[in-house]
């Protein structure tokens, strides 16, 4: 194995982790700032009213993301497995 097959499986592993976590990203992202702007329109200032709807979305997100995240991971390991296997 060289450095070039390194960096190409480097490469790959990071872009997988970045298909794992964007949807997860996104849905966190979407319920922390409509939550920002009900709370900037309502001018209700509580800190914690945040964190209880993000945790429940991304927990929901990550059941419904669930069954993409495992067929990324088992695609990314076929591809280890026949590069492993290839030497």
């Amino acid at each position: 194995m060289n450095g070039a097959e390194v960096l190409d499986i480097a490469r790959d592993s990071i872009w997988l982790v970045l298909q794992m976590s964007a949807p997860v990203m996104l849905v966190g992202l979407v319920v922390g700032v409509s939550i920002a702007l009900l709370q900037a329109l309502t001018q209700v200032q509580e800190m914690t009213l945040v964190f209880v709807p993000k945790i429940v979305a991304i927990f929901i997100s990550l059941l419904v993301f669930m069954k993409l995240m495992g067929a990324l991971l088992g695609d990314f390991m076929v591809q280890i497995a026949d590069r492993v296997s290839a030497m």
